[in-house]
Formats: C-alpha cells, structure tokens, sequence
C-alpha cells in the first residue's frame, strides 16, 4: 500500500508583498519630500534627498525651484540632490546660486557644475560674460575651472582660470570668502547642520 502524499495548496489569488520603507518614501507626494529637506532632523531630510535623487530628472524643476527658497537648508539640500542628479537642464540654476548669500550652498552649487562637467559650462562662461562684475559669481566659477583642469578640459580652461585670476590681482580684489577651493573645512552637511547626520561627508 503506498504512503499517501500531502499535496500541496496551490496559491491562485495575487501574491501581496508589503513595501519596504524606501518604497514608501520613494512614492511619497513629491512636495511632502521637498518640505522634508528643511527638516532639522537630518535623517528624514537624507532620507527625503535620496528618494529625490532616485526620481531623477522628473522632478528637477522643483528642486530648481527650492533653490530659490528662503530656507538655507532647503536651499543648500536642493543643490545637493541637484548635484547628484547630474541633469544638464539644472546647470543654469546652479550656476545662479554661485551667487547665493550662503557659503555653504554656493560650495554645493560648484561641485554639482563640476560634476556637470563640459555640460555645464556654457551656462557658467555666459554669466560670467554677462555678470563678471560679481566676486561671488568669479569665486564660484574659479571653483569649478579649478576642479575642471583635473581632467580632460584642463587645455582648454587654463587660460580661463588664469585669467579669472588676473582679473583679480589686477583689482586688488579677493575672491570673497577663502577660495571654495581651498577652503579651510568641506562643508559636510547643509548651513546650520554642520555638527549633525550620519558622518556623511558631502563631496
């Protein structure tokens, strides 16, 4: 006599799998996560940031628009997400807040350009022929030309920077604060927020 065999239940309904917490932030409404980048508690705005970041280019413009907010840490965490993205389309944007009143948001400004690469210099050479007047806008653009002549572009942007820098030994002028190049301390973290998060370094 053989054994009888247990057969097994067929599952024919849907599978539901609950979503992970990442999921959940990935699918909150994108101004809910723009909001959280203000936040002073620095995991949910690394968290909001990452979540953006995934999204990619879709949600740009709004993070060209929060570089316009009155919230320096909003403003300063736009610009990060912005330099993670890598989006070309946000090069302008970046460009303007070279010249914005924080150190810290125009430092992230300059490296998201120099991540940008060749892609961002059309917008960076036309403010400076239309703005070279702005120290800040100067300070920022020797940032990047400087991170730039690392590479590939270095041939071609030794003489811009060496003429940014002519211009200034020529007018007895300064680069504002320390060259963002050669500053003292990378700023790790958004204005305000330096002693906070995860360790995490920005550059």
């Amino acid at each position: 006599m053989r054994p009888r065999v247990k057969q097994k239940k067929t599952v024919t309904g849907p599978i539901l799998l609950s979503k992970s917490q990442n999921e959940e932030e990935a699918d909150a409404p994108l101004e809910d996560l723009i909001s959280e980048l203000g936040s002073r508690n620095d995991v949910i705005r690394v968290k909001a940031r990452r979540s953006l970041v995934a999204k990619g280019k879709t949600v740009v413009p709004l993070l060209i628009k929060a570089l316009a907010d009155t919230d320096d840490t909003i403003r300063w965490e736009a610009a990060k997400t912005l330099s993670e993205i890598e989006d070309p389309e946000a090069a302008p944007a970046l460009v303007k807040a070279l010249e914005d009143e924080i150190f810290e948001v125009r430092w992230v400004a300059a490296e998201g350009l120099t991540r940008l690469n060749i892609r961002g210099l059309m917008p960076l050479l036309h403010a400076l022929t239309e703005h070279g007047d702005s120290i800040l806008l100067r300070e920022g653009a020797h940032h990047v030309f400087h991170n730039l002549t690392k590479g590939a572009l270095r041939k071609c942007l030794t003489p811009v920077l060496a003429a940014l820098e002519a211009i200034e030994h020529e007018g007895g002028g300064t680069l504002g604060n320390p060259p963002l190049h050669e500053a003292g301390s990378t700023p790790g973290s958004a204005p305000g927020l330096r002693d906070a998060g995860e360790g995490e370094k920005a550059f």
